[in-house]
């Protein structure tokens, strides 16, 4: 069955660089619409950053139109108001999408480096070379914070299109298909 094509908004929030990303899914394809980077200068106030990273989310939202939002969770360091600059980054950023009306879904970079590179301790620079090879990305990103935006994006497309079976149907190929063969070659690149 041919579904619509749908955009996923990815956020890395960041109260100095928040990295985003946009994938466009069509069926059985996933591909790159957007990515980048805004960048806040230190000089700013703090009020005054997060007012622009609400102003560029809802700017990302009304140029792509995306259907969902996914955003990284703060990560627990021991600097507690690093975590709290952090999480009111994340905040505006839901904010924004919430209202525009966009599902929103949040994943810890834990398991959005999982998702992507199939290990959940992987560096920025191995998910950004697994993120070049999946999307056949050819440029080398300036920051990593926009590639790691995206496989917040891609991470929450493999929530809805799980690589490994449902539990129950040991063994099945995911989404429906004959068999093994027949799923690797309606999903090359899902499987590396």
């Amino acid at each position: 069955m041919l579904k619509k094509p749908k955009i996923i908004l990815g956020i890395d929030p960041g109260t100095v660089i928040m990295g985003y990303g946009l994938l466009l899914v069509d069926n059985k394809n996933v591909s790159m619409v957007h990515m980048g980077v805004l960048r806040l200068s230190a000089k700013l106030d703090a009020y005054e950053r997060l007012k622009k990273i609400h102003q560029q989310v809802t700017e990302l939202i009304v140029q792509y139109k995306p259907e969902c939002f996914a955003i990284e969770a703060p990560f627990f360091g021991k600097n507690v108001q690093s975590m709290l600059k952090l999480g009111r980054a994340q905040g505006v950023a839901i904010a924004a999408a919430m209202q525009a009306g966009l599902s929103v879904a949040e994943y810890s970079p834990k398991k959005v480096k999982q998702s992507i590179t199939g290990n959940g301790n992987a560096s920025k620079e191995q998910v950004m070379k697994m993120m070049q090879r999946l999307l056949g990305i050819k440029e080398e990103p300036k920051y990593f914070d926009a590639t790691d935006a995206l496989s917040v994006a891609l991470c929450h497309h493999y929530q809805d299109h799980p690589l490994l079976p449902a539990a129950g149907k040991k063994g099945s190929p995911p989404s429906g298909g004959k068999d093994w063969k027949d799923f690797i070659k309606q999903n090359p690149g899902r499987v590396g």
